[in-house]
Order: C-alpha cells, then sequence, then structure tokens
C-alpha cells in the first residue's frame, strides 16, 4: 500500500481523470455494458484516449478494437472490465503483464454470491496485490467526474439524469442508490462534482477516497450511502481529518438484523453494530442522516449555506399557519425560536402594519408584499444580532406576492452574512420561485418540516466543527 500522500493522490486522479481507458468486453451489441459505457463515454465528451478490447471485432463505434489488452500498442492508465466474473482474473493477469495498474471491476459474482465467488475475488485481490494494481470493485458502477466528462457508469443518460457541475461528491456501495442520488439531486437543482460505487470494495473504499476528495477543489460536500465501513480505525482518522475542512453527510444503513442481512447478500458487507458507527461518526464529525429525505436535504442546505454560528432561528411567514408549524419543527430538532426584545418587537411596529404579527414567527398575513420581507429581514438579521439564520417561507397565492421576493431575500441575507433556507408550497409558479431561488444558492423545501430539519442539519456541522452552540443533537 502506497503511504506517501502526494503518491497516492496521484493514483486516485487517475480512476476520475486517465489519460486513456481500455474497456473490457467492448461491444455495439445493444444491451450490453462494456458498450453501454463506451457509448456514454464518448457521448459525454471525454477527451482521453479510448481502447475497446474484445476478440470479436476490429471496430467498436468507429474506434480500433484490439483482441486484449496486450495488443494495444500504446500505454494503457486504466481498465473497465464488464464480463463474467470467472473471465476477470485472466484479464487481470493480462493487465499486469502491460504494467497497467489501475482497473475498474464492473462485473458481478463475486462475494455477494457466496464461497465460489468469495474464492475468486481473493484471487483477484492476490494478483492485485502482487502487481502493485489498484482496483475499484467488483460489482459496482464505478466513477463519475463531472468537470473531466470520464464516466464508467453502464445506465444510459435517457434513463438516469445527467446532473449539472457543482460541488457535491457521492460515495456509495450501492450502484442503484447512487444512481438513484444522481437523479434526485438533478430534481433538486443539486450540482455533482464525482460520483463513486465501489461495490464488494476489495482494495479502494471510503478510507483511501476521503483523503482524496478532501483535497479535491471541485468537492464542497461529501454524501455517504454506507452499509459498512472498509477499515474502522483508518477511515475515522481519514473522515475526522476531511471532516475539518468539508462537511461529511452519511446515510447508514444495515441498523437491524434484517438490514444487517440484507446488506451481506447485496454487497457482502458486514455491517456491524449500529452503536458502533453512531460513535465513531460523533468521534470524527460525521453529520448522520436518518432517511433518505433527510440525507437529500441535508446535503442540499450544506451545498448551497453556510452553518449557522448559533441555534437562534427567525422565522418570516406570510402565511401564520405555517410559520408555527415550523416552529414546532424548529424546537423538536434542537433549534431555538426566541421572541425578539422589546426594543426589536417595537422598531418592527415601527415599520410595518398593525395587522403584521411582530413576534417570531414575523406573520406579514396574506397581505404581504415582497418588501416587506425586506424590510423583515433587514431590522432583524442586520440591524439587530439577535438571531443566527432564518427560515423564510414565501407563499406565492397572494396578490402582494411577485418574482422579485427573491431578489429582496437573497440581496437581504448575503448582507447579513447569515444562511438561510426557503419555504414554499405551491403549483407552477412557485416551482418558478424555487428555481429562482436555488440559482442563487439558497435551498427551498416544499414542507415546514423539511425547513426546520434542513436547517437543522446545517446547525449539526457548526456543532460538529466545535462551535459555540451548547446542544449536542
Amino acid at each position: 500500500m502506497l503511504t506517501d500522500i502526494a503518491t497516492r493522490q496521484t493514483y486516485m486522479e487517475t480512476f476520475f481523470n486517465p489519460s486513456s481507458v481500455a474497456i473490457i468486453g467492448a461491444t455495439e451489441k445493444a444491451g450490453s455494458l462494456p458498450g453501454i459505457i463506451l457509448k456514454n463515454l464518448l457521448e459525454m465528451g471525454f477527451s482521453g484516449k479510448i481502447y475497446p478490447v474484445n476478440p470479436k471485432y476490429k471496430h467498436v463505434f468507429g474506434l480500433p478494437c484490439f483482441p486484449t489488452v496486450l495488443d494495444i500498442p500504446d500505454e494503457v492508465a486504466l481498465t473497465v472490465i464488464a464480463i463474467p466474473a470467472p473471465l476477470v482474473l485472466d484479464v487481470l493477469k493480462q493487465q499486469a503483464q502491460k504494467r497497467i495498474r489501475h482497473s475498474i471491476i464492473i462485473s458481478a459474482g463475486f462475494r455477494e454470491m457466496g464461497a465460489e465467488g468469495v474464492e475468486m475475488e481473493e484471487k483477484i485481490k492476490q494478483v492485485a496485490i502482487e502487481n502493485n494494481i489498484r482496483i475499484l470493485g467488483p460489482n459496482c458502477l464505478g466513477v463519475l467526474d463531472n468537470y473531466t466528462n470520464f464516466t464508467t457508469s453502464f445506465l444510459p443518460w435517457e434513463r438516469v439524469s445527467k446532473p449539472k457541475k457543482g460541488a457535491l461528491s457521492i460515495l456509495s456501495q450501492s450502484g442503484a442508490f447512487a444512481i438513484a442520488l444522481l437523479d434526485l439531486a438533478a430534481q433538486e437543482g443539486l450540482g455533482i462534482a464525482k460520483m463513486v460505487n465501489y461495490g464488494n470494495r476489495i482494495d479502494i473504499g471510503e478510507s483511501t477516497l476521503l483523503p482524496f476528495l478532501m483535497d479535491d477543489v471541485h468537492t464542497k460536500v461529501i454524501a455517504i450511502y454506507m452499509e459498512s465501513v472498509d477499515h474502522g480505525r483508518r477511515f475515522i482518522e481519514m473522515a475526522k481529518a476531511c471532516s475539518k475542512k468539508k462537511p461529511i453527510v452519511v446515510l447508514k444503513v444495515g441498523k437491524g438484523a434484517a438490514g444487517i442481512a440484507a446488506a451481506k447478500s447485496h454487497t457482502g458487507a458486514i455491517a456491524g453494530k449500529y452503536e458502533i458507527y453512531k460513535a465513531a461518526f460523533l468521534k470524527s464529525g460525521i453529520i448522520e442522516a436518518n432517511g433518505l429525505e433527510e440525507f437529500i436535504d441535508g446535503v442540499k442546505a450544506l451545498s448551497m449555506q453556510n452553518p449557522p454560528k448559533g441555534d437562534r432561528i427567525l422565522i418570516v411567514t406570510n402565511g401564520g399557519g405555517f410559520g408555527v408549524i415550523v416552529a414546532d419543527y424548529c424546537s423538536e430538532n434542537g433549534l431555538e425560536v426566541p421572541p425578539p426584545s422589546p426594543p426589536l418587537k417595537e422598531k418592527l411596529k415601527n415599520k410595518f402594519s398593525r395587522f403584521y404579527v411582530v413576534n417570531n414567527p414575523v406573520d406579514l398575513t396574506g397581505s404581504a408584499c415582497d418588501e416587506d420581507y425586506r424590510i423583515a429581514l433587514n431590522t432583524c438579521m442586520i440591524e439587530s444580532d439577535e438571531y443566527d439564520a432564518a427560515i423564510i417561507i414565501t407563499l406565492m397565492a397572494p396578490q402582494g406576492m411577485t418574482e422579485k421576493v427573491v431578489d429582496l431575500v437573497v440581496e437581504t441575507m448575503k448582507l447579513s452574512g447569515k444562511p438561510a433556507v426557503i419555504c414554499t408550497v405551491g403549483g407552477s409558479f412557485t416551482m418558478k420561485i424555487k428555481q429562482l431561488f436555488e440559482d442563487r444558492m439558497f435551498p427551498v423545501y416544499p414542507s415546514p418540516e423539511r425547513s426546520a430539519r434542513a436547517m437543522s442539519m446545517l446547525l449539526k456541522r457548526k456543532i460538529l466543527q466545535g462551535g459555540t452552540v451548547h446542544q449536542i443533537l
């Protein structure tokens, strides 16, 4: 194993930005995994050299095709292997002869299938160790790098939404979950930097990927779907170092007996006791999400907003009932909703109609207009230091509400230097407002409870960073 950090980073870079790649089993046959991988690479505009390998063809998608990797006249940086499991070992031995040091093994049918698969996997691992070959997989989708246009995914883009470039990187043992996250990210307006699905993880796993992502200029937030962990102590060390620079959000599955059994049959993972994981997450500064919805909402908030300095939350709404629900969920999620001080309350009264409720929540009522939001936020978040963050509810049905509210809210909150999340509920016009907010990096949620939980995730980040907030959520 390589210990030099610079060397390790160089090794890892090859999996995301190889100068050349050999696609083992490449074909134009419809539905073929290596064929789809090659087609996806071409469609994404990958700039490196591509070498199809298959003894049955002379050309694949217009590219010269070689019988084996040994027949390729040039150096090859990476192989992508997507052929039946029993054939993988021989290909890896040929790769060793050609001194190709990186491989992504897409092929399934190994440890997850039982004793015979375990034996095949161990032989592959031994060849890799003896020849200094680094392996991602097997039983995986491999990688997506949105900045180098490199992918080894075997799912066609017409079935999976290709996400825009962004700051979120995804690590996942489950291929299906990784793909679902890409789709959800596209729906939520979240940009993706990298995605890695490592499946059975015979070599490269979380402990190797975290230090790489820690130094990746495109990655701001790391999201991990976790059935098990590769190296317990090393993982804690790497996660602790990484979380000091970038937030890590984990969705841990396999908590109970049924989930542990399912994980073992899925990727051959030994999930272990959940209590141990929970303690490790706290020790290493990892934010744990409770379920898929919270996972998505949390990474979205962390990708778009900075953590608050404290737990004092201002709620501004033009629907009193929604404000009450948000306040309830804030209390459930470790957030304080303190009333304004008498001087601040008097200030608000002097600026607003007597029909408005100047408390916390600040209820602008159905008579609110765009400018009222600016006044409320400016008074409470800039002229006063009584609040650390804001949950802003913009119901767009009232006549006084227009697209202008986006500019006013965004500009005021940016001047305050404090984070905010938006809650808005409605139809097509509301969806347009959602898009406008998220284009400006303000996360929007379709329910009061989700907006409160998202703000709670931002606060957790501050707490785990060693902030001054007194609660442990």
